[in-house]
C-alpha cells in the first residue's frame, strides 16, 4: 500500500483565515487575502508587528479553532481507505500547537490514528511516497514525490506537481 503524508496547516487546516481574523480584531489596519497573494503574512505586517502575529500562534487555542479546508474530510477519508495516511506537521516550529494541533486532528479526523500523527521539523525525515504540502522548502528535501498545495504563498513557486484544492487531491489519487 503506497503512503501518502499530509502538512495540516494551509493543506487540511486553514490557519492564514484565523491569523487574518486576530489580527483584524486587534488593528485598525486590516488584512485581506488579496494582499497575500505571493507573499507570506509576515510580509505584509510590519517588522514592529511579527511579535503579535507569533504570539496568536502560540496563543493555546490558535490551532484548535481553525477550519478545515473545503472537502479535506471527505477526500482524506477516502484516501484512507486506498493508502497509508500520516498526518505529518512541522509542529516543532510552533512547540505549543501540539495539544491543540492532536486535539483539533482528533474532532475533524477521528479515523486518523494517533500512530499516525507525527509532529516533526524537517519532513526530509519522513519515509513516504507522497508528501502533500504548501510549503516548497519541506517539498525540496522530502525523497518521495512533492505536492504543492495551493496558497497564497507559493503562487509564483514552480517544479513541483500542483494541486489546487482538494478536489485536485481527490482526481489526483482517486480517479
Amino acid at each position: 500500500m503506497k503512503r501518502i503524508c499530509i502538512d495540516m496547516d494551509e493543506v487540511m487546516a486553514d490557519a492564514v483565515a484565523e491569523h487574518i481574523l486576530r489580527y483584524n480584531r486587534d488593528h485598525t489596519r486590516q488584512i485581506n487575502r488579496d494582499e497575500l497573494h505571493g507573499k507570506w503574512l509576515w510580509d505584509i505586517v510590519s517588522q514592529d508587528q511579527h511579535a503579535v502575529l507569533e504570539s496568536y500562534l502560540r496563543s493555546d487555542d490558535f490551532f484548535e479553532v481553525l477550519d478545515v479546508m473545503p472537502h479535506a474530510q471527505r477526500v482524506i477519508e477516502r484516501l484512507h481507505d486506498r493508502y497509508e495516511v500520516f498526518i505529518a506537521t512541522a509542529a516543532m516550529e510552533v512547540p505549543t500547537s501540539f495539544v491543540a494541533k492532536y486535539r483539533w486532528l482528533g474532532k475533524h479526523f477521528p479515523y486518523i490514528q494517533p500512530s499516525h500523527i507525527v509532529f516533526c521539523g524537517d519532513k526530509s525525515i519522513l519515509n513516504a511516497d507522497f508528501l502533500i504540502d504548501d510549503n516548497p522548502r519541506q517539498l525540496r528535501r522530502f525523497q518521495g514525490e512533492g505536492i504543492l498545495y495551493h496558497a497564497h504563498h507559493n503562487v509564483n513557486v514552480t517544479g513541483f506537481k500542483r494541486v489546487k484544492d482538494w478536489l485536485a487531491v481527490e482526481d489526483l489519487f482517486l480517479s
